[in-house]
């Protein structure tokens, strides 16, 4: 099993026991172990990575153009994180990478009205940044 270390920056502990680190792409690379698979959540593509990586196309303080790619890259993640260090990424590492780690806290089982605070409380407060992430989050389905 390939897991991060519980003093990683940016781990979010899922109620599962996975753990998935979130972070800002315009900051430095944390130090300490590389992901095995990363979900980028950018509106342009992402550069190359050495680990293997899916791009979903996600304007800054918007939602993502293709919800169906982002639910698809969620459950590659979900099911990656079981076994691997799993990392989802935007530009700041709260909007885009909050809403996304609260659609992922509901596919390891949190309902949707509490995801949101689930993930501002176990990942940060600043997660989730605008009105229509937290509706998007409230009606995601697995």
């Amino acid at each position: 099993m390939v897991i991060w270390e519980p003093e990683s920056l940016g781990i979010l502990d899922l109620p599962s026991g996975r753990s998935i680190r979130g972070r800002g792409l315009r900051n430095p690379l944390p130090s300490g172990p590389l992901p095995t698979f990363g979900v980028y959540l950018t509106g342009k593509e992402s550069p190359a990575t050495e680990w293997d990586s899916v791009w979903v196309r996600w304007r800054d303080f918007w939602l993502p153009s293709d919800p169906a790619a982002l639910r698809s890259a969620l459950h590659e993640a979900w099911v990656r994180s079981e076994t691997e260090r799993v990392e989802i990424a935007c530009g700041g590492g709260y909007g885009r990478t909050g809403t996304a780690l609260a659609a992922l806290a509901i596919v390891d089982g949190v309902p949707s009205q509490d995801a949101t605070a689930y993930v501002r409380a176990h990942y940060s407060p600043r997660a989730v940044e605008m009105p229509w992430q937290r509706r998007f989050v409230t009606r995601f389905k697995k």
